[in-house]
């Protein structure tokens, strides 16, 4: 009576850990994120340009993961590009080539600017920035 016990629990177990195995991998890949940037300038004069470094923060890592962003411009009037390329348009999506990278924001207005940075991935997770530059109409040189 004790072998057959044995050898049924045996059994039961075997079978358990033949139903508990299984070939597909799961592998996350939806990460969320976030972006960083250096401190930019809060005044501007028409004609100047403001350098926004970026890096973009990962919580996990997934090599296939790819980033794009797009912008809005509520206040103002500028351009937005990114290191040596064309200026952006409003609302068109563009790829994010590095996790580092910079933006460069032309002011072509003597009045109050704000840019709106949508990044996204993927995977449907979002991330915003907003940045405001004030009007610079300071003259330097000139005696008040």
């Amino acid at each position: 009576m004790k072998k057959t016990l044995a050898y049924f629990l045996y059994t039961m177990l075997i079978a358990c850990i033949v139903c508990a195995c299984n070939d597909r991998l799961d592998i996350k890949q939806n990460y969320e994120f976030s972006v960083s940037n250096l401190p930019v300038p809060k005044r501007l004069k028409a004609g100047d340009v403001a350098e926004i470094r970026c890096n973009i923060i990962r919580s996990g890592y997934y090599e296939g993961a790819r980033y794009y962003l797009h912008y809005y411009q509520p206040d103002g009037k500028g351009e937005l590009r990114m290191e040596g390329g064309e200026p952006f348009l409003p609302n068109d999506t563009y790829s994010i080539p590095s996790d580092t990278f910079r933006l460069y924001f032309r002011c072509l207005s003597d009045e109050q600017q704000t840019i709106d940075l949508y990044f996204f991935d993927n995977f449907g997770n979002t991330f915003n920035l907003s940045f405001s530059f004030a009007n610079d109409n300071t003259n330097k040189g000139q005696v008040e």
